[in-house]
């Protein structure tokens, strides 16, 4: 395996510190000393990690959708059929390493920042339309080719939904309940065409 050098170590920290001050203060609150005290270091190393605030939360959400991305990737390879695949892609996106309060409210936090942040809407397009062409794929051997697009959309809302509905409430998020809506979901719309869903990761 590749060594990772410090540098990126480095930026890393500073991503989970930016994480963790957002959970804790919010997005507005979460200057560059605050996020620079979470992480144990200067103000002057983030400013030499990031040229400013605004590259270190858009490296941030990057590193979310990274994160997200490799949630799905690694289930995939382990799916031995459409069923697997399908619920792989559901199971990446709300799985337990990722639907945890700091992560749910670093997505709230940056969901609100994107109609003005012409930088973070870019990102959050193409993680839109990642969750969208993996849901299409795995939705394909069960629906009509006209009807797949608007299923996986829907689909799709409801996982953003369930994101958006944990970070409103004030409980920790609950995966298997969150996992549960989204079989609910599925069992729904597919019907027969699914059989026995599998609930083990």
């Amino acid at each position: 395996m590749p060594k990772i050098g410090m540098e990126e170590i480095r930026r890393r920290q500073l991503i989970e510190a930016t994480i963790a001050s957002i959970h804790a203060v919010g997005f507005s609150e979460s200057s560059v000393s605050r996020i620079a005290a979470q992480a144990g270091v200067s103000a002057g190393i983030v400013h030499h990690y990031f040229e400013d605030k605004g590259e270190l939360l858009e490296a941030t959400l990057r590193q979310l959708g990274a994160n997200l991305s490799a949630s799905v990737v690694r289930r995939l390879r382990a799916a031995k059929s459409p069923i697997h695949r399908l619920m792989a892609v559901v199971d990446g996106n709300l799985g337990p390493e990722l639907f945890t309060p700091e992560a749910v409210s670093a997505w709230l936090a940056f969901w609100s920042q994107v109609p003005t942040s012409p930088r973070l809407a870019r990102i959050q397009k193409i993680i839109i339309e990642r969750l969208h062409s993996n849901l299409v794929h795995a939705l394909r051997p069960f629906v009509a080719a006209g009807e797949v697009q608007g299923v996986a959309r829907d689909l799709a809302c409801l996982i953003d939904g369930i994101w958006l509905r944990a970070a409103l409430r004030p409980e920790r998020p609950d995966g298997p309940d969150a996992r549960r809506a989204a079989v609910d979901f599925i069992k729904h719309r597919l019907g027969a065409k699914v059989g026995a869903l599998p609930w083990e990761r």
